[in-house]
């Protein structure tokens, strides 16, 4: 209480300026800053050794000190409070009408003297910072404000700190009120003449330009010393955006040229990616965010390839973001941009040229734009870009020029560059968690199980199909081993009606068993696997929970046989591909392995079916993956026999890629290799076949 009497005794005796002399203060300063020109000094010297900034400086502390005064004045002789209302400051009112924003403008487009540019970026700075008041819907005030807006940017001219607070003081008003925005974005003045003249030469969907958007985003491309001043335009133009979220705004910001202004920077960031960028490089950084900060000394360098491609991805990053927190029509524009202008007008055209660098890079970096749009209207986009709109099963027809089948196609290119590249895309594709991936490379093809013959629709039940099938099994030399000891244990139950546990249980034996004893190079069982297989399935059963696939696969009709089964052009590829797998680089047999061992752990009736059943009878000219092992293994019977030391040397190369082992230079390196990788596929798909026919992957 004693406290609170003290502190209004001491204003009760403290001086007060009557608003008269403080209307007269903001007069006397005004009048310094506009006595410099008419005095004509020195026109080298710099604005900032001159008393400009502090007059400049007064302005805005009267303003300030004005508008609390007004907000809170104190009544000595009653010694109590009144509220001032809304009402305007006699010198808030001197500089509205007097134009002195106006003037200060012009100053700054004439930057004289020299600096002048950084001073008023600075005083409009205070005044929509520190001053409460709205004052944006002011004509007097949006209009030079507009006008400063454009002028950033000007060559010739550094104040990218100043222009970068500038932006930030009018953004936060905006986000703020959103409903300003209309206030701001403005397009550059022309005369009736001229811009009638635009109109008729230009295309009607054609975008306004606005200086907000033009400006912000020339401060998120710009490479400054720290990067910092990149970092924080890219946060309030993204709070811009998710302010706006009413009709008005939402509306004025999609009619803008933002989403082409933000296309646009990303076409020149892909093209500053040197061409002979190593395709790993691209699609293997994982560590990047739209909020790094890169140096100027770092992005300057053109040789760097690195920071080229952190560049490129970061503003990806940042595209999708924008997306992904605007309103759903800002969001669609931004998107329908990143389409028409890059996907379509860009990419796709280097996608399909000729010369392998370009197809290596491309691909690559179509790769590392799909591991980052995660935004909904992006994702469908970039989806729709690679894999088309067909849905319907596919024919054997090769005339299609469709870039779908270019992209499959060069997963068995003649180039193992190009082929390394194109199946690390559809792994990343295969991870999407959209059912239009599975539904148009694989599943679409299956629906009709065109694969089993007739005859074993018509004849052979569900049980007879495990037991006949484990006959054949038995009678193949390759098949004399038995089941190996796993640890892991099968629940032994009779078959329920309908069911098929022993043919399930004979799955795992048979792949476990596919590869001959004499010609394994490790004799380990397959727990880790197992235990593997388990984990990723149930982030796959997680991740397709709500794509709603039937339980049990259909009945094979006649109409299915009406035509021979095609698996479909991407299983084709990779069943080729499975096929030269003692022929072929270790790295490539991963890949492709990888790829199988993944499609066999989606929960769909038929692919399960078609993957991981050993004992279809398949319809004429049909092939199923363990078909194409069968035959694998029958070249690898034959060709081992010609080989002398042949398990020694299998074993030797397998402790070589374990790292356990001197790089000695050994014969029948990528045969072996192939073994190795042949072997391990057997254990993924055997552990597959467990997990998602077994009470623990239920």
């Amino acid at each position: 209480m004693w406290k609170s009497l003290g502190a209004l005794l001491q204003q009760a005796v403290e001086p007060r300026e009557p608003p008269q002399d403080l209307l007269q203060s903001f007069v006397k300063h005004w009048r310094g800053v506009t006595q410099y020109y008419i005095e004509k000094t020195d026109e080298s010297r710099n604005a900032r050794d001159t008393d400009i900034p502090w007059l400049l400086r007064q302005l805005t502390d009267i303003l300030v000190y004005e508008e609390q005064e007004l907000k809170t004045g104190t009544d000595v002789e009653n010694g109590g409070t009144t509220e001032a209302g809304d009402h305007t400051g006699p010198c808030m009112e001197y500089l509205l009408q007097h134009k002195i924003l106006e003037t200060l403008c012009t100053l700054a487009k004439a930057e004289y003297p020299p600096g002048m540019r950084q001073q008023v970026l600075l005083f409009y700075t205070r005044l929509l910072s520190k001053v409460q008041r709205p004052l944006l819907h002011y004509l007097s005030v949006h209009r030079p404000v507009q006008k400063l807006i454009a002028m950033t940017g000007d060559t010739g001219v550094t104040a990218q700190k100043e222009e970068l607070q500038f932006l930030v003081s009018v953004c936060k008003k905006v986000e703020e009120d959103p409903s300003l925005i209309i206030h701001i974005l403005e397009g550059e003045t022309v005369s009736k003449s001229k811009r009638e003249e635009e109109v008729a030469s230009t295309s009607s969907n054609q975008k306004p330009k606005y200086n907000l958007f033009k400006a912000l985003l020339r401060l998120c491309t710009c490479q400054s010393q720290q990067g910092k001043i990149a970092v924080k335009a890219k946060e309030i133009l993204l709070g811009v955006l998710r302010a706006a979220q009413e009709e008005g705004p939402v509306n004025l910001i999609a009619q803008s040229n933002l989403s082409k202004c933000v296309a646009e920077h990303l076409c020149d960031l892909h093209a500053s990616i040197p061409l002979n960028t190593p395709p790993y490089d691209i699609s293997a950084q994982d560590n990047t965010s739209w909020r790094t900060e890169i140096g100027a000394n770092e992005a300057d360098s053109s040789t760097d390839d690195p920071a080229a491609v952190q560049r490129f991805l970061c503003w990806v990053e940042y595209c999708d973001c924008l997306v992904q927190e605007s309103h759903k029509v800002i969001g669609g524009e931004i998107a329908r941009s990143l389409t028409d202008d890059y996907l379509l007008g860009l990419l796709q055209p280097e996608l399909l040229q000729v010369s392998e660098l370009s197809i290596q890079r491309s691909t690559a970096i179509l790769t590392a734009v799909l591991q980052r749009f995660t935004a909904s209207p992006l994702l469908h986009q970039i989806l729709t870009f690679i894999l088309g709109e067909e849905r319907n099963s596919e024919s054997r027809d090769r005339k299609n020029p469709s870039l779908r089948a270019q992209l499959i196609q060069r997963c068995n290119h003649l180039s193992d560059e190009i082929s390394l590249a194109s199946l690390r895309l559809f792994e990343v594709l295969l991870q999407v968690p959209v059912d239009l991936v599975l539904q148009s490379l694989v599943t679409r093809n299956l629906e009709s199980r065109g694969y089993l013959s007739r005859a074993q629709e018509e004849t052979r039940g569900p049980e007879s199909d495990a037991w006949e099938g484990t006959e054949e099994l038995e009678e193949d030399p390759y098949f004399t081993d038995g089941f190996p000891d796993t640890g892991f244990r099968l629940t032994e139950r009779k078959p329920a009606k309908g069911t098929e546990p022993l043919g399930r249980e004979q799955s795992v034996r048979s792949f476990l068993s596919l590869v001959p004893e004499e010609m394994k190079s490790s004799g380990s069982g397959f727990e880790s696997y197992l235990q593997d297989a388990l984990v990723q399935f149930q982030e796959i059963r997680k991740m397709v929970s709500h794509w709603e696939w039937t339980a049990s696969g259909r009945s094979a009709g006649k109409s299915c046989h009406s035509e021979m089964f095609y698996e479909g052009h991407f299983l084709e590829v990779l069943f080729d591909r499975l096929g030269g797998i003692l022929d072929q680089p270790y790295e490539m047999n991963l890949l492709v392995t990888s790829l199988l061992a993944r499609l066999a752990l989606f929960p769909h009736p038929h692919l399960q079916e078609y993957i991981l059943d050993p004992f279809l009878n398949l319809a004429p000219g049909a092939r199923s993956l363990f078909s194409v092992l069968v035959r694998v293994v029958g070249d690898l019977a034959q060709r081992a026999l010609r080989v002398s030391n042949f398990q020694e040397t299998l074993c030797l190369v397998r402790r070589q890629l374990l790292g356990d082992s001197s790089n000695e230079r050994l014969a029948h390196v990528t045969l072996c290799q192939g073994v190795v990788v042949l072997e391990e596929f057997c254990k993924e798909l055997a552990a597959a076949a467990c997990v998602t026919h077994h009470p623990l992957g239920q």
